[in-house]
């Protein structure tokens, strides 16, 4: 039988310096304490988004980039009867699986984001609630094609901001492959 694997954070705790005199003026003025626990993740980890019914997503944990991102090769956007700008899409979530999604949320935004590469490109963003293990949290993500990437899905900073420190040391700190839950969902 494998070990469960615990899930980590982070407590805040007082410096393990003797004093602070100890502590270089610069790196005091540079550094701050973590006023709360926070989640501790992997660079990658599997999500769940509840809300479109999508079982397990590997996601990307990106610092690196300031919004999150999701995969859909097309999206409609539309206005509401009610006057409410929202957006169809289609969610592919594991790649070469014919699992799909038809999806609709209203667009909270819409916005210019830079890819890696410096390439600007106008994207609709919605919220919704993401999982990772057994915490949930609200998240705004922009919709765009991520056909060509390793993962469909990248969770940036403002995702990870107040609830989680990232180790790039390891993968799937607080969640293992959602694959399994796959098998008791049709397409």
């Amino acid at each position: 039988m494998k070990p469960i694997k615990p899930i980590y954070y982070v407590e805040p705790e007082a410096a393990s310096v003797a004093s602070l005199d100890d502590v270089p003026k610069a790196l005091l003025e540079t550094s701050r304490s973590v006023a709360a626990p926070r989640f501790l993740v992997g660079w990658r980890e599997w999500l769940q988004l509840p809300e479109f019914d999508v079982p397990g997503i590997k996601a990307k944990v990106d610092t690196g980039a300031r919004s999150s991102a999701l995969h859909t090769a097309e999206y409609e956007m539309y206005e509401s009867g009610d006057g409410e700008q929202r957006v169809r899409f289609v969610l592919h979530p594991i790649k070469g699986s014919q699992f799909v999604r038809e999806c609709d949320a209203p667009v909270t935004g819409v916005r210019e984001v830079k890819d890696s590469g410096g390439h600007a490109e106008l994207r609709p963003f919605i919220t919704t609630t993401a999982m990772i293990g057994v915490f949930s949290w609200p998240i705004d993500i922009s919709l765009t094609n991520r056909e060509g990437m390793r993962f469909r899905m990248l969770l940036g900073r403002a995702a990870l901001k107040g609830y989680f420190l990232v180790d790039p040391d390891y993968s799937y700190l607080m969640s293992k492959s959602l694959l399994h839950r796959y098998k008791s969902h049709t397409s």
